[in-house]
């Protein structure tokens, strides 16, 4: 455990930089918003495509390990969804609470470092949880405060979704690799080279926006962030495990990476979703704050039980 603490502990420095940074406004919001723009359009773009296209789609497609991942997600919504009922939260704010208790930060913190710490292999099972978050949560939420507004869903729904995934950098950059391996187009050592150093800069760049971005964030309603970060941290990860290794027989060390993508804090895009559509976005944004903070601890607990260090 203390081995797996310290090897993660770098990766929570870079955030706590960042937060500093953010919080003693040597970092503005503008500067934090731009950092982000470049990691999400250009610098993560750039590892992901590099990781797709030296990769086939049957490394990367793995359907029991879609099926668990799936499973164990819409479990923990579930439960978060059932809770919010019982407490007689609306639909609109039921649907925020629901996404930050199963969507973590994969894109930004879990593709840099369980690709670093569970080694090169664990990226097929980390972009297939990305795009699960991705194109079915992240798709869900959208239709879920639509049908709350306006009572019925319409064509138009789908086509926002469908437009926003399409611009997704993410999503485009694992599909145009996967079409560049399935050609069997060997990279160019120029284009290879350019994609390594632009991708280099994903990790730190990616680490310190999240803490950066943090720094603007709230810590009201503790009480309900302290739910939501006890379904991400604890439930999740915990419903996906029992998924992965006893309902669907996942290969173990596949099984190990999505367990730890479950682990994974808050994602920040949950509070640009309820930011945009004016929902509860204090309430996301606490519970982004809290999970990541807890996250030190419990991210390192999880890989050192997967991996058994």
């Amino acid at each position: 455990m203390l081995a797996i603490f310290l090897k993660t502990l770098p990766f929570f420095a870079l955030i706590g930089l960042g937060y500093w940074a953010g919080r003693s406004r040597f970092f503005s919001a503008e500067a934090t918003a731009y950092l982000t723009k470049f990691v999400f359009y250009f610098a993560l773009s750039a590892m992901l495509f590099r990781f797709a296209a030296n990769l086939s789609l049957a490394d990367v497609w793995d359907g029991r390990l879609v099926a668990a991942y799936l499973w164990g997600t819409a479990f923990v919504y579930a439960i978060a969804t059932l809770v919010c009922l019982l407490r007689g939260v609306s639909m609109e704010i039921t649907a925020i609470e629901a996404q930050c208790a199963v969507i973590g930060n994969v894109g930004f913190l879990g593709v840099p470092m369980l690709t670093l710490l569970l080694g090169p292999q664990a990226i097929g099972p980390v972009m297939l949880a990305l795009a699960i978050d991705l194109i079915v949560f992240s798709s869900l939420i959208v239709i879920l405060i639509t049908l709350s507004r306006d009572g019925r869903m319409n064509l138009s729904v789908l086509k926002v979704v469908g437009l926003g995934l399409l611009k997704n950098p993410m999503i485009v950059a694992i599909s145009l690799g996967l079409m560049w391996s399935a050609l069997q187009i060997p990279i160019p050592a120029p284009l290879n080279e350019f994609l390594a150093i632009l991708g280099g800069a994903a990790t730190p760049g990616a680490l310190f926006a999240i803490g950066a971005s943090l720094a603007s964030k709230s810590a009201e309603r503790l009480s309900v962030a302290g739910w939501l970060s006890f379904c991400k941290l604890v439930l999740h990860p915990a419903f996906v495990a029992f998924a992965a290794l006893v309902l669907f027989h996942v290969d173990p060390y596949k099984a190990g990476v999505i367990i730890a993508a479950a682990a994974l804090p808050v994602a920040g895009n949950v509070y640009i979703l309820a930011q945009h559509y004016n929902v509860a976005p204090a309430r996301a944004s606490a519970a982004i704050l809290v999970s990541t903070a807890l996250s030190v601890l419990t991210v390192s607990a999880v890989i050192a039980w997967v991996t058994g260090a």
